[in-house]
C-alpha cells in the first residue's frame, strides 16, 4: 500500500511517501516559505535511485501550488516514483486537534468539524492544516484521508492527571482536559522501546522548537506536560509553557490588549522571550558561553523545567528504566542533556561524559554503573503516522 505522509506548517510543506508494511520511504519532497512568489525553495528526492533536486527562488503562493508541484515530480517528473496519482491509497496528517476526537482517525466531516470548532486552541497549526487537507481532497478524491491526532498518543492518561481544577461542566461540556502533543514523536519512542521489551518505565524528552516531557509506562502514556494548549507545559522556542492563568487579566489591566498579550505568549515568549537572543538555542547557548546574563537564565529555566518534569513523572511510574533525549535539542545538544542528568543524580542518572559529547544519531550515553539508560533517539514522526495510518480499518 502506498501512504502518503504530510507535515504542514503555517509556511511549510513536508511529505513522505512510504511503501506499507515494509515501511520503505520511496520519494520525499518538502516546500518551505509557502505563501513567496519569488523566495520559495522546494526539494523533491526519488529516495531509491537518490536522484532530486534542491530549487531556490521558487513561486509557491499557496499550498495548492506547492501540494500540485511535489505531486507532478512524484508522478511525472523525471525522478517519479509513481505514474499516477491514483496509486495513493491513503494519505496521513500529523493533525493537531479536533473537538472529541483524541486517536487516530478517518477525516471525515465530522472530524474537520472538530478542528474548526477548536482552531482557536491552535490557531496556526489548525488552520494550516484544514486549508492543505481542503486542497489534497480535491486532487486525491481516490484516497483515504487519516488524521494522526497530536493527542492520541494521550488518550489513555488517567482522569485524575487529566483534569484541572475548574467547574467539572466545563470537562462535560467543552472537554476542557490535559490533551497533550507531540503524539507522532513520544508514540515513536514508545515503538523503539515495545520492540525491545513488554515492561519498562521510560520518560521521553521532545526537545525542539516545540518542547515536552511524557512518562510512558509499558508503551502508553501515562503524564505529560502539556496541558490543554500548545503555550503550556515547557518553555518553547517562541511559546511561554505554564503560566498563571490570572497574567492575562493583569496584563490588561495594565493596559496591553488582548492581541498584545496573545503575541507575547505564542510569539514572543520562551527562550526568545527571556533571552531576547534569538528562539534558536544553539544561538542563546553562544551568547550565554559570551557571558550574556539573560541568555544564560533562559537555558537555566528551561533546564530546570525539563528536571522538574521528569521527577514527577519519576513518582508517577514508580521508577525509571529508561529517559530518552529525542528532537533537534534533544538529539543534537549534548550541553542540554549534560546539565539535565547532571540535575538527577538523586535519581542515581549518571552520564558516560565521551558517549554524550561524541553521540550522533540513536546512541546511550549513560554510564556502565548508572542506574538509568540514558538514550538518544532520533524521532520519526513520519514513520508513527504511516504506520497509524496503514493500520486503520
Amino acid at each position: 500500500m502506498n501512504v502518503l505522509v504530510c507535515n504542514v506548517g503555517s509556511t511549510s510543506l513536508k511529505f513522505k511517501l512510504y511503501e506499507m508494511p515494509a515501511c520503505e520511504v520511496m520519494a520525499q519532497g518538502a516546500v518551505e516559505r509557502v505563501g513567496s512568489k519569488s523566495d520559495a525553495i522546494f526539494s523533491y528526492r526519488n529516495m531509491r535511485t537518490g536522484k532530486g533536486e534542491v530549487l531556490e527562488k521558487q513561486s509557491i503562493p499557496d499550498y495548492q501550488t506547492g501540494i500540485e508541484r511535489f505531486l507532478y515530480e512524484l508522478t511525472q517528473g523525471q525522478n517519479a516514483v509513481l505514474t499516477r496519482v491514483e496509486d495513493i491509497e491513503r494519505v496521513g496528517f500529523k493533525a493537531t486537534l479536533s473537538k472529541g476526537h483524541f486517536g487516530v482517525h478517518e477525516l471525515d466531516d465530522a472530524v474537520l468539524d472538530g478542528m474548526r470548532d477548536w482552531i482557536a486552541m491552535a490557531p496556526l497549526h489548525n488552520a494550516a492544516y484544514l486549508k492543505a487537507i481542503e486542497v489534497m481532497r480535491s486532487v486525491l478524491p481516490q484516497a483515504r484521508f487519516v488524521g494522526a491526532f497530536e493527542t492520541a498518543f494521550h488518550r489513555d492518561i488517567p482522569l485524575e492527571r487529566k483534569i484541572f481544577g475548574v467547574p467539572y461542566e466545563w470537562y462535560e461540556k467543552y472537554g476542557v482536559q490535559r490533551l497533550g502533543y507531540h503524539s507522532a514523536s513520544h508514540g515513536y519512542i514508545a515503538d523503539v522501546l515495545n520492540a525491545e521489551k513488554q515492561q519498562y518505565a521510560a520518560i521521553s524528552c521532545h526537545l525542539g522548537g516545540s518542547c515536552s516531557v511524557c512518562a510512558i509506562e509499558n508503551g502508553k502514556s501515562v503524564d505529560t506536560s502539556f496541558g490543554m494548549s500548545l503555550e503550556s507545559g515547557l518553555i518553547h522556542a517562541n511559546r511561554t509553557g505554564d503560566i498563571d492563568c490570572g497574567m492575562l487579566t493583569f496584563l490588561r489591566g495594565q493596559g496591553l490588549s488582548e492581541e498584545e498579550i496573545l503575541e507575547g505568549f505564542q510569539k514572543k515568549g520562551g527562550l526568545l522571550g527571556i533571552s531576547g537572543v534569538s528562539n534558536d538555542l544553539r544561538y542563546i547557548l553562544e551568547a550565554a558561553d559570551a557571558g550574556n546574563a539573560r541568555a544564560k537564565l533562559a537555558i537555566d529555566v528551561f533546564v530546570t523545567g525539563i528536571v522538574h518534569y521528569i521527577g514527577a513523572f519519576y513518582l508517577d511510574l514508580g521508577r525509571l528504566d529508561d529517559l530518552v533525549f529525542t528532537a533537534g535539542i534533544g538529539e543534537h545538544s549534548a550541553q542540554i542533556r549534560r546539565m539535565v542528568c547532571e540535575k538527577l543524580t538523586p535519581l542515581g542518572v549518571k552520564l558516560d561524559e565521551h558517549k554524550n559529547e561524541t553521540c550522533r544519531g540513536e546512541g546511550i550515553v549513560s554510564a556502565s554503573d548508572s542506574a538509568v539508560c540514558v538514550r538518544v533517539i532520533p524521532t520519526n514522526e513520519e514513520l508513527g503516522i504511516a504506520r497509524r495510518t496503514y493500520e486503520i480499518v
